[in-house]
């Protein structure tokens, strides 16, 4: 202890010099915006080098699941392939199918992309997975996350040349639209920041019939999912008193404990649409 004391005493001036430099440089991150971001953007790069070669070693312990993921979804992606169909025999004249599939590219709504998770969490109430592939490997803020059974894993909030950090579902200001599969009725996902895996659908009418291990899957309405991505199956269906709709407690599809390869989805589409509403609501404005 005395040495501590000693040490302090000779070194006072350059620790308290120390001190001041820490505080005057959260000063300006705090208030300016521009450091705040290009603060933001440095800690993620930063941030993503250590947890990859962290995962590095992770990664070895997790082979042969990793495995088995990318076994099912090369196997979804060889069931959407042109050559996969046969046309049957009409015995009347053979056709050709002549369209090259190069052409039919400028139609083009979605496009996946793969990322590897070097971090991830799940014990906090504001939870957030980061990716080893950022801006400089066609990844943006706004893309939607899945895993490779195309279950819904999060958003994409921020990105720097190299990694990504997406909003978990797992996160008390994830908000997403849900659909029930077998009905059509939508409502609004969350998660109340308790149970990993468990989530939440309100807005659905208690005159809708509801039952455990019904599918509940992403809407289309929003530019951020296509339509039919699988967000969980139901758990248990509470009646609200207050209101006239459920609290419908269901199981996320995507096991966030053990999240190894992840798919990031661009919408071709989602440029011009954003900007053809922002127009529209300056106009209202």
């Amino acid at each position: 202890m005395r040495n501590i004391f000693l040490f302090i005493r000779r070194y006072f001036n350059f620790l308290f010099f120390l001190l001041l430099q820490v505080f005057s440089i959260y000063l300006i991150v705090h208030y300016s915006r521009y450091h705040k971001a290009m603060f933001t953007a440095t800690a993620n790069e930063v941030t993503g080098v250590i947890n990859e070669q962290y995962n590095k070693i992770e990664y070895y312990f997790h082979y042969k699941q990793a495995n088995e993921s990318l076994v099912k979804a090369n196997e979804q992606m060889y069931n959407k392939l042109k050559g996969d169909f046969e046309l049957p025999d009409t015995s009347s004249k053979t056709m050709v199918d002549s369209i090259n599939v190069d052409s039919l590219e400028q139609y083009r709504k979605y496009r996946y992309f793969s990322a590897k998770v070097v971090a991830n969490s799940v014990a906090g109430q504001n939870n957030y997975i980061v990716l080893s592939r950022g801006a400089a490997q066609d990844l943006k803020e706004g893309m939607g996350i899945i895993e490779p059974n195309s279950g819904v894993v999060g958003i994409v909030t921020n990105v720097s040349p190299n990694y990504a950090v997406v909003m978990s579902l797992l996160h008390k200001d994830s908000h997403i639209n849900g659909k029930l599969m077998h009905r059509g009725e939508t409502g609004t996902m969350s998660w109340d920041g308790k149970t990993p895996n468990i989530l939440t659908l309100s807005g659905i009418p208690q005159s809708v019939k509801v039952a455990k291990g019904d599918t509940i899957i992403t809407s289309g309405y929003s530019t951020t999912f296509p339509k039919g991505m699988l967000i969980g199956y139901v758990e248990e269906v509470i009646a609200e008193k207050s209101t006239n709709n459920y609290s419908i407690k269901l199981r996320s599809a995507a096991n966030f404990y053990n999240l190894e390869f992840v798919y990031a989805i661009d919408n071709k589409q989602a440029k011009e649409i954003n900007s053809l509403l922002d127009s529209t609501k300056k106009r209202i404005q």
